[in-house]
């Protein structure tokens, strides 16, 4: 069961990469370099895989619940700060 849900949330981040993949085919608004796609890729890749650890190691639902939410609002803080800088860092995009 384990490995069907960590193989279930790897194809839903390579789902989300597809979202932008098939917008720019129709819209010039969404304009995604191969870098973006592959830095977006790593941040999904390790959203996915620490989720799936405290989804093994943490023995209560109540606080998988809370980690998997802190994490999944983490990963969303970074994806913007990285596509229009909310926060200002050097690594904000334009």
């Amino acid at each position: 069961m384990n490995n069907r849900r960590l193989t279930l949330m790897i194809l839903l981040g390579g789902f989300i990469l597809l979202i932008p993949l098939v917008t720019m085919q129709f819209t010039s608004e969404v304009n995604w370099a191969s870098f973006d796609f592959v830095v977006a890729g790593a941040l999904l890749l390790i959203a996915v895989l620490i989720i799936e650890l405290v989804l093994r190691k943490v023995v209560q639902i109540n606080h998988q619940i809370v980690l998997c939410f802190f994490l999944l609002i983490l990963l969303l803080i970074t994806w913007a700060e990285l596509a229009v800088g909310i926060f200002g860092t050097p690594f904000s995009g334009s």
